[in-house]
């Protein structure tokens, strides 16, 4: 198949048994070619690439004749960024001898990871790394080969890019089809002949059929999650957790694996803003870095085995105290329909700050998108991209668009990114050569027809203007809660962060004790993760609050079964 993703293979005299051992596996799915030295090797790949193939992924040996492996890899970037670097040294006195270099140029990017070759049959360990490495590319790089779902929609639609970017974040291959192509036009013929009226765009195919014209995000997300209409009459959860990003799910699996029923809100993709994110990787346990969506996937599968229930799709409107059966628990409402449960998780993260330039704004889903957006990251082929903000969101996702844009600008308005962003990321962008940063930098204007165009970038020091033609900005701006659906109950602090603990204001403690450390003014509702006063704003520290709350609200829980039984 001359359309098969390529893996490149550069060794000498061990590379014999290197394509050995990939052929073994991956000659079905992938083409193995090989180079024998490192300038050959080069050569080649400048030549698949020239001719439009898609290189999944560059293997070096620890040495390549006279050249190191990483130095090779790093001569290979320019010519495949996408591409996935991989070094392979041998076992024993050899690898410890190379461990500081390999180690130095993963912290440099110039690879992706290093592993031991093979020294036997089955050695799962190597074909994990290689794996994890090409299920990452294929999820962010390649086009899917298999699409789950399929969208009709004229380009720039505003609407079918927050579907692609749903979809993306859930990690549902799919493909975006135009009207006048031949597969779209079948598509529409289709739902046209169903209906007999003219079809309404975007429309979108699922997996099983069924054709949804007039679709959008939020439809689709109900739609491939529990439907609320088959919620049990009655049926009240231990634990209702409203948000579904790394707190909420570490709640919900928590909670789920310790026998508690269990419930989850969400409004939009599960993961949250994590899930949008290209690559973590200071996230404990994976020490190649994990994707968001990958993180949110694998926690979503997780609790739901364990019986978690996930509804998506909808927005509360509203959390009331109530008594069910004698017991005091919460209705949360969400338009025409309601959930119960005795204890409610808060844990809906935050969103980030609008620019305010209407100008802008107004191409969103065109242009401008607030998030990582790692769906359009494709879309950036050579193009020059603004990210906008200093935090380790844009700085992940800053590094993967430059591997698809011609340039990078990084916009902040702060000095440096010193204050803002973990060391590793701005070690990271130090050596990605298609990044810089312009500090004290801020967006004074915009504009574009279908979509953004241009930008205007004013210094906040000089207070000069400049205009600069862009293929998108990437905004990644500060954190704003959304707690206007929260009772009057619930304090929050000036920013509209919610309250818990000891810095709940006196007056709303009860005996002159504080509420418990994640709980809020009202007895029973606990808050994880950003959304809470004072929390980090990091992956790691969300997911352990999430999983910190478990032992109060079975503290709480027990509490009310001591009321319901008579006891203290």
């Amino acid at each position: 198949m001359t359309d098969q993703p390529i893996i490149l293979i550069a060794a000498d005299e061990r590379l014999a048994r290197i394509e050995a051992e990939f052929r073994a596996r991956y000659d079905r799915d992938y083409r193995i070619i090989t180079a024998e030295d490192a300038e050959g090797a080069l050569q080649l790949l400048r030549e698949l690439v020239d001719s439009g193939a898609a290189v999944a992924m560059v293997v070096a040996d620890v040495s390549v004749g006279e050249t190191p492996g990483p130095t090779f890899l790093r001569r290979t970037q320019s010519i495949s960024p996408t591409a996935r670097r991989l070094v392979l040294a041998t076992p024993g006195a050899g690898y410890a001898a190379n461990l500081d270099a390999l180690r130095e140029a993963t912290v440099r990017r110039d690879i992706d990871t290093f592993t031991g070759i093979p020294m036997g049959p089955r050695d799962e360990e190597f074909h994990t790394v290689v794996t994890e490495l090409l299920s990452e590319w294929g999820w962010s790089v390649a086009r899917p080969a298999v699409s789950m779902i399929d969208v009709v929609a004229e380009p720039h639609d505003r609407e079918a890019g927050a579907i692609r970017d749903l979809l993306e974040r859930l990690g549902f291959p799919n493909r975006i089809l135009t009207p006048d192509s031949i597969e779209g036009a079948a598509l529409i013929a289709a739902a046209t002949a169903e209906s007999s009226a003219p079809v309404v765009l975007p429309m979108a195919r699922a997996y099983d059929g069924r054709l949804f014209p007039a679709a959008t995000a939020r439809g689709l997300n109900e739609l491939l999650s529990t439907r609320f209409d088959l919620v049990p009459e009655g049926e009240v959860s231990d634990v209702l957790v409203i948000g579904a990003g790394p707190a909420g799910l570490a709640a919900a699996v928590y909670a789920a694996s310790e026998g508690l029923t269990t419930a989850v809100l969400e409004r939009d993709a599960i993961g949250g803003q994590a899930g949008s994110s290209s690559m973590i990787r200071n996230y404990l346990g994976f020490p190649r870095g994990i994707s968001g969506m990958r993180l949110a996937q694998r926690s979503r599968i997780q609790a739901g085995r364990f019986g978690a229930k996930f509804y998506t799709g909808r927005s509360v409107t509203g959390l009331e105290p109530c008594t069910l059966d004698g017991v005091p628990s919460y209705r949360v409402h969400l338009g025409d329909t309601e959930l119960r449960a005795r204890t409610v998780l808060i844990a809906t993260g935050v969103a980030y700050r609008r620019l305010g330039i209407e100008a802008v704004d107004v191409h969103t889903g065109a242009g401008v998108y607030y998030g990582a957006a790692t769906s359009m990251a494709r879309e950036m082929q050579g193009k020059d991209v603004i990210v906008v903000g200093g935090g380790n969101s844009a700085g992940q996702a800053a590094v993967h668009l430059a591997k698809f844009a011609k340039h990078v600008t990084i916009l902040i308005r702060r000095a440096s990114l010193n204050e803002s962003m973990s060391e590793y990321l701005i070690r990271e962008l130090d050596s990605t050569p298609n990044v810089s940063v312009a500090s004290n930098s801020e967006i004074a204007d915009g504009g574009g027809e279908a979509a953004l165009e241009w930008v205007t970038v004013r210094d906040r020091t000089s207070g000069e203007e400049h205009r600069f033609d862009v293929g998108g900005v990437f905004c990644m701006l500060g954190a704003q809660p959304d707690c206007t659906w929260l009772p009057e109950g619930i304090a929050l602090d000036k920013a509209g962060f919610v309250l818990t603990g000891r810095d709940v204001p006196k007056d709303a403690w009860t005996d002159g004790m504080p509420p418990a450390d994640l709980e809020t003014t009202l007895p029973g509702v606990f808050v994880a993760g950003d959304v809470r006063s004072g929390s980090m704003k990091r992956v790691a520290s969300a997911s352990g609050e999430g999983a910190s709350s478990l032992p109060l609200i079975h503290a709480h829980l027990a509490a009310l079964r001591a009321r319901e039984f008579g006891g203290e």
